[in-house]
């Protein structure tokens, strides 16, 4: 089993400390620049105030694990500049204590340089990166650097992930183990099976810590369904859409929680 470092250690009791609250946990995705690059480090602060985990990610050219909605939210932030270590500097300004992690493709790290990248990612107070097209068996090189300044690798296991490699993963994983609830891309609802409980609940029994759900989690309905199956759940989509419309994305956040019966984290 992976001895959690730093990173790992803040991101888990974030997590952890939703469900002391009778709630489960919430990850809210933001594309990095999205919808507008000035005011992003403010919308990071707000949207930090209302979850336990913000995911951030970094934009690049081809987003296969990604819907239209993911996609297009990138492409329009490659356009207007950003890259990653403009990110680095946003979350280096924030003040608040959620943790920060940066779900990037292999590429954009590879550019900035694995051997630097874990040293500014944690001055910049980063706490863990997702990697989706980065194979456990050709994770070393990457997860070696993270973990050399406390930073976590997290894993995704997925319902077509074998036992053995579910378990596998589950080992590997640092802060929480992301369940992708159905194969295919982020962005399309769907329903909330028995078939896809089951594989939550074989995940979270397997897992020695928090596993978090995502892909397709939209609406409060969503939160109720999968909330005893796992610690908490992600948000992508969904929230880049509220941001798109020019809504609110904290009275969206919010109303995934007071609609599951439970407070926000600003009133917990």
């Amino acid at each position: 089993m992976t001895v959690a470092r730093p990173g790992a250690t803040h991101i888990e009791r974030s997590i952890r400390a939703a469900a002391t609250r009778g709630r489960p946990a919430l990850a809210g995705f933001l594309t990095a620049g999205f919808p507008r690059m000035p005011s992003f480090g403010d919308l990071v602060d707000a949207v930090a105030a209302e979850v336990d985990v913000v995911e951030i990610g970094v934009p690049f050219t081809d987003p296969m694990a990604d819907g239209v909605t993911i996609q297009d939210s990138s492409h329009r932030a490659l356009r207007e500049g950003v890259n990653l270590q403009w990110i680095l500097d946003v979350v280096r300004a924030q003040r608040h204590d959620t943790p920060i992690v940066l779900m990037s493709y292999l590429n954009p790290l590879i550019a900035l340089g694995i051997g630097d990248l874990g040293r500014r990612a944690a001055a910049a107070g980063v706490s863990g990166f997702i990697v989706p097209d980065l194979p456990c068996e050709e994770c070393l090189p990457l997860r070696s650097a993270l973990e050399d300044v406390g930073l976590a690798l997290i894993q995704l296991v997925t319902p077509v992930t074998p036992p053995d490699r579910v378990r596998r993963l589950c080992e590997l994983s640092q802060g929480f183990v992301y369940a992708v609830t159905r194969t295919g891309v982020t962005g399309r609802s769907g329903d909330c099976t028995s078939d896809m409980l089951d594989y939550l609940d074989r995940v979270r029994a397997i897992s020695p810590i928090p596993v978090l759900a995502g892909f397709g989690i939209r609406v409060p309905s969503h939160v109720r369904t999968v909330a005893s199956h796992v610690d908490g759940v992600i948000v992508g989509s969904a929230l880049i859409e509220v941001l798109e419309r020019g809504d609110d994305p904290v009275a969206f956040l919010r109303t995934l929680r007071d609609e599951n019966g439970t407070p926000s984290k600003e009133l917990a």
